[in-house]
């Protein structure tokens, strides 16, 4: 196996560690961390419900955190794992920061960001989808379940 396909799941593993305590939280579980150098720089999980506010998505926690600890705005260099596809707001974010890479777990057909027509994200982002989509996409399933009973 080549070292970025470990990378990418060693770190998406802690983005789906992210997802379940907002499941547990009552929240959508997604959940995201910030790589720069092959350490942890941010993470978050949706806080929507427990903040009460609309804009407190797992990437614009984990951007936040790794925005703080780099002391800068830009994450050119870092690589956002985040366990579903991010929405419109979160990808205007991601572009602001120029991330320089983006991997995702599982598509979000309703609110992701590729449903809307013209590019989002910097023209520099590179973006890889599908890595443990079928854990990414589980928990999302799980959660819906358990919502509607």
């Amino acid at each position: 196996m080549d070292v970025e396909y470990n990378m990418d799941h060693f770190f998406m593993q802690r983005a789906i560690s992210e997802a379940k305590i907002a499941f547990e939280q009552g929240e959508v579980p997604i959940g995201a961390v910030v790589e720069c150098g092959g350490r942890i720089v941010g993470k978050g999980h949706n806080l929507v419900e427990t903040l009460g506010d609309a804009t407190a998505h797992a990437e614009m926690q984990a951007i936040t955190a790794a925005m703080n600890t780099l002391g800068g705005k830009y994450l050119t260099e870092c690589t956002l794992y985040v366990t579903v596809e991010p929405c419109v707001m979160c990808a205007g974010a991601l572009a602001w920061s120029q991330i320089g890479r983006v991997v995702y777990g599982t598509d979000e057909p309703k609110k992701g960001y590729t449903t809307i027509p013209h590019p989002l994200l910097h023209p520099k982002t590179k973006v890889e989808k599908g890595v443990m989509e079928e854990e990414c996409r589980t928990l999302m399933e799980d959660f819906f379940k358990k919502l509607r009973r």
